[in-house]
């Protein structure tokens, strides 16, 4: 395998980013995930954007978007793969032992992995911890995310596939890599980004083409939703036959289908929209 590591490809098991890098002393960096469907990105004007609004929360250089072009086309070029999951890591580079960063500069990392197509519908489990609406790294996509890998090691403990969150205020907010979508009385409903969540790619997309409501709701919203759905990058949109101990009949409902089925076919239209 090759990655791509500060300005060339390496050797997947030679490629070396110091032990003093920030972030993985202090988890000081950004990241996308970008869907490559044979050898080809999806959306990655969009990604690349999220990618430079991170920077800037974190008061991170901004990325140079022709340079992380250059490396997903050469990564996905040197690893050809039907399905694969891109990762660009940005870092805020080789620092002291504490919070200051240093002098080097940033790292950037671009690396792909094969993966599969998601089920049609999934589980669920909603978890006791909650998103700070109102934090230093709110709506950012940060490397510090051991708070998601907890709760994804519950769901899995649960048999489901992902944990949500609500937030300080007892709103509906998030899953550890997803954001959420409920059906009410017919209309399609999702938390906005005011509540704490992550600006999800995918989610964008699928308020555009929907028409889907950015609504306030409480997290309790889960135990009478007619239909649940989840949208991310790997997931697209991928419905939830059940909540906790909630079996969610017929699924994927006629919302639901309607979105999955829209959803593929603009995205199947255009590769960058």
């Amino acid at each position: 395998m090759k990655i791509w590591l500060d300005g060339g490809l390496q050797d997947a098991e030679g490629a070396r980013v110091s032990v003093f890098d920030h972030g993985l002393t202090v988890g000081d960096g950004i990241f996308e995930t970008v869907k490559a469907v044979d050898g080809r990105p999806f959306a990655l004007t969009r990604h690349l954007d999220r990618l430079t609004r991170s920077a800037r929360g974190l008061g991170l250089p901004d990325p140079d978007h022709d340079e992380v072009r250059r490396a997903c086309a050469a990564v996905l070029e040197a690893n050809p793969t039907p399905l694969g999951r891109l990762r660009v890591t940005y870092t805020g580079g080789h620092g002291p032992l504490g919070s200051d960063r240093g002098e080097h500069g940033p790292t950037l990392v671009v690396a792909v992995g094969a993966t599969v197509r998601r089920p049609d519908t999934t589980a669920v489990i909603t978890v006791p911890w909650t998103r700070n609406e109102r934090g230093a790294l709110t709506g950012l996509k940060t490397t510090s995310y051991a708070e998601n890998v907890v709760a994804l090691a519950r769901a899995h403990e649960q048999g489901a596939s992902e944990a949500l969150f609500g937030n300080t205020v007892g709103q509906l907010c998030e899953g550890t890599g997803s954001n959420v979508f409920v059906v009410l009385d017919g209309q399609l409903h999702t938390p906005p980004v005011a509540s704490g969540c992550l600006p999800g790619i995918t989610r964008a997309l699928v308020v555009e083409w929907t028409g889907a409501r950015e609504t306030d709701l409480p997290l309790d919203v889960l135990e009478r939703a007619e239909e649940v759905f989840l949208t991310s990058t790997l997931r697209d949109v991928q419905a939830v036959h059940r909540v906790d101990g909630r079996d969610l009949a017929g699924t994927p409902g006629p919302v639901t289908a309607k979105a999955m089925r829209v959803f593929e076919e603009r995205a199947a239209e255009h590769l960058d929209p």
